[in-house]
């Protein structure tokens, strides 16, 4: 997801080991972007919102898993 974007189908096929690399390099990305904005470096303004959405999206699915499991062990 650096570059492109990916749907929230595309993030629920992932492990859970996968989404916490992916969520390592986005919060790498925007505190990157961050920086150049700080600076006047940046270019892609818009990137950084798309970064922002992307952590939420992320960190919404991360929530449903956990949810979802708690529920499965209570359940028991």
């Amino acid at each position: 997801m650096a570059k492109g974007v990916n749907t929230a189908s595309d993030l629920r096929a992932k492990t859970p080991d996968e989404l916490d690399d992916l969520l390592i390099a986005l919060r790498r990305e925007q505190f990157n972007l961050r920086f150049q904005r700080a600076t006047g470096q940046a270019e892609g303004v818009a990137r950084v919102r798309q970064v922002r959405r992307d952590i939420a999206r992320l960190k919404t699915i991360v929530g449903e898993r956990q949810r979802a499991s708690a529920r499965t062990e209570r359940g028991s």
